[in-house]
């Protein structure tokens, strides 16, 4: 069995899949795969951090860019079948946890993006990552990873007309007369659809049929504005953008705090959870945080590995060369931009709401016969949408999880760090409550 380990091991590297033709052509065809799944995020990603106010015409190249480099270090330094991308949940706590509801510009959110990732490199790249690894419970994990998911979804429902605010309720359903969301509601039957036939691409090619169904019935034009090659000449507009005029002030740092919580936990939990070699953690981990820290410079929110690259890995990616043909198609891609002008939020909104839903199935990784493993998870996992904050989410749950433990009498398998953590976020909190 042993021996079987190391051959399929040895096997799952970028030089022995170019010896194997077959290999080769799997890893190929795997990353293409993952791509179709993920490109979605060419066009999602500007239009979540156009809500922060960064022009969107001009961050769709900042998101194809980043996603390139991700890919090409991911493959040739990690040697992973990962893709990487800028997060959903990352890209909406940076606009509308730090932007919209802390009141911090987007030249600011970039400066905390970057302060952040800078941190996770330097846990990715020293024994922190082990020790936070052992450290926090899965439990508030997978919280994480669930909670930022509904968050998704609540904002994709806004995004599709499908939720508004009540007038005696907090949320009510929105109008199904109005023919946008009765389009966008169309789109979200036919992406489960394709999702659930596992249908190659299939959020990419929802997004492109009820694209031309909005020109085709005359509905309002995309939200995005125009978007052409040419508009990359005034991309330096972006670059070096962001602002640390205010980065001594509590809210600054508080914002630093939480997003590098965002960043190491999830970052770590989906990388264990999709990576079948778990000996490219370490280099796949450090690849990210670098990537991350990129982000900032070409001015988009901090990217993650996307969980779509187990769509490339049950396509049979087992080596780098699957991000390397990620990473290519992502560049070409930059040829196909103008298209992007006719995507209206109807074509959007569902690939966000099932995006959100695909975080929350790690719920079945959480101990529900264990209240105190359950109960601070509820607490992300609820106050984050309920709150419109990341932060708050993660303080309540991370500041619950020793407390519980203590009235259940079972502190004794409780590492250290935890009751660490839990004083920081329970400051974190109540600082947010003063300022």
């Amino acid at each position: 069995m042993e021996l079987l380990k190391n051959k399929r091991e040895a096997g799952d590297s970028i030089a022995a899949a170019f010896r194997d033709k077959e290999a080769l052509k799997r890893e190929i065809i795997a990353g293409i795969t993952a791509f179709f799944t993920i490109s979605y995020i060419i066009i999602v990603n500007p239009m979540i951090l156009a809500d922060a106010g960064i022009p969107a015409d001009l961050s769709v190249f900042a998101t194809v860019f980043v996603s390139v480099i991700g890919c090409l270090l991911v493959g040739i330094f990690a040697d992973a079948p990962l893709v990487l991308t800028p997060g959903m949940g990352v890209n909406a706590f940076f606009t509308y946890t730090v932007v919209v509801n802390m009141g911090r510009t987007w030249q600011e959110a970039i400066a905390v993006s970057l302060c952040a990732s800078l941190i996770y490199m330097i846990v990715a790249m020293t024994r922190l990552s082990s020790l936070l690894a052992k450290a926090v419970p899965g439990s508030l994990k997978v919280g994480i990873t669930a909670g930022i998911g509904l968050f998704l979804v609540e904002i994709g429902l806004e995004k599709a007309g499908l939720i508004t605010a009540g007038d005696a309720s907090i949320l009510t359903l929105g109008s199904l007369q109005n023919p946008e969301t009765l389009l966008a509601l169309f789109g979200l039957v036919l992406s489960l659809a394709f999702y659930v036939r596992k249908v190659p691409g299939g959020f990419f090619l929802g997004i492109l049929i009820i694209s031309l169904l909005n020109y085709l019935l005359g509905l309002p034009q995309a939200s995005m504005p125009a978007v052409e090659l040419g508009n990359i000449s005034r991309y330096g507009q972006l670059l070096g953008a962001a602002d640390f005029s205010r980065m001594a002030s509590i809210p600054f740092v508080l914002a630093v705090f939480s997003m590098t919580m965002i960043l190491v936990f999830e970052s770590m939990g989906i990388i264990e959870g999709l990576l079948e070699d778990q000996t490219k953690f370490k280099k796949t981990f450090a690849v990210s945080a670098i990537t991350s820290f990129l982000s900032g410079f070409f001015g988009t929110s901090p990217t993650v590995v996307a969980a779509e690259s187990a769509a490339g890995i049950g396509s049979g990616g087992r080596t780098g060369i699957m991000a390397l043909t990620a990473g290519v198609l992502f560049a070409l891609s930059l040829f196909f931009i103008p298209l992007l002008s006719y995507v209206p939020s109807a074509a959007v909104a569902p690939v966000i709401i099932i995006t959100g839903a695909i975080m929350m199935q790690q719920l079945q990784h959480i101990p529900f016969d264990d209240f105190s493993e359950w109960f601070p998870a509820f607490l992300i996992i609820v106050l984050i949408p309920l709150t419109g904050s990341i932060s708050s989410g993660l303080a309540f749950g991370f500041a619950s999880y020793p407390l519980l433990k203590i009235f259940a009498g079972r502190i004794q398998g409780m590492h250290p760090l935890c009751y660490v953590l839990a004083l920081l976020f329970i400051l974190d909190l109540v600082c947010n409550t003063i300022v």
